[in-house]
């Protein structure tokens, strides 16, 4: 699915609808080049003229949009079976990732949280039925990696372990994310076919400890079972903050939800 036009308001539209329905898409410019893979192209009906491709939907400014997402559909679900997805995951506590087909990135963004990706594997699923699916997972962020795998691995869809080196660019943690999880998906690497067991180092618990601190000023430091309890995956950072705002008083400021990593494995 391709999203191309320069109409702000109808890319705002529309591009909420895609993420509500969880259809992955790229946003290009009329004039960009078309990734060969691409089922469908929304754009105005202005400037479909200069759009070449084989299933063009011109969007009216107006009107209803009933018809326009049952064509998506049906788009969608009529892609050839024999082309597969490659999902590149890049661990951390928002995980990035990127779908690939073809070796052309068709989809990419951060999850919530590291088990969101049976999520993904989910909609993908219900979203490509007869596509196999193969998740490519980077080595990196120890923890995050080893609950991402514990979720991907009862799914029974292939997964590859890859070594990270070399797949992540330099720059500030965000920009980064599906950058590296691009890299992540290209790359081959060792199957995973068994769950691993959690292995909470006491340095990570300190450093979550000591981020708890850092976010609440100083008037409180999340006991050791409540950092477990996140560090497992059991519990949000945001709502382990509030909880412990309401024991020690004083509401938390929001914590950073990125920034708190396992150790080197």
């Amino acid at each position: 699915m391709a999203l191309v036009t320069r109409d702000s308001a109808l890319y705002a539209e529309l591009a909420s609808v895609l993420r509500d329905r969880r259809i992955p898409s790229v946003s290009l410019l009329p004039g960009d080049r078309i990734p060969a893979p691409v089922a469908i192209v929304l754009t105005t009906p202005e400037e479909a003229v200069r759009i070449t491709h084989p299933r063009i939907v011109a969007v009216p400014p107006e009107g209803d949009r009933t018809g326009i997402w049952a064509e998506v559909e049906s788009a969608l679900s009529a892609r050839p079976p024999g082309l597969e997805l490659v999902v590149g995951i890049d661990p951390g506590p928002r995980p990035g990732y990127a779908v690939l087909e073809g070796g052309v990135c068709i989809a990419q963004g951060n999850l919530s949280a590291p088990e969101e990706t049976a999520g993904l594997s989910g909609h993908l699923g219900r979203r490509f039925p007869h596509r196999s699916i193969l998740f490519r997972v980077g080595s990196g962020d120890r923890l995050s990696r080893d609950r991402i795998l514990n979720a991907l691995v009862p799914l029974q869809r292939p997964i590859e372990l890859v070594d990270e080196e070399g797949t992540t660019p330099r720059g500030q943690r965000r920009p980064r994310d599906a950058a590296a999880a691009r890299a992540i998906g290209s790359n081959r690497g060792r199957p995973v076919r068994t769950q691993s067991r959690l292995r909470i180092t006491p340095g990570e618990i300190s450093n979550l400890q000591r981020l708890s601190r850092e976010h609440s000023g100083g008037r409180f430091t999340l006991p050791r079972d409540d950092a477990e309890r996140v560090l497992r995956g059991d519990q949000t950072l945001s709502d382990a903050m509030a909880d412990a705002a309401r024991r020690y008083g004083g509401p938390p400021r929001p914590p950073a939800r990125d920034r708190w990593h396992s150790e080197p494995s």
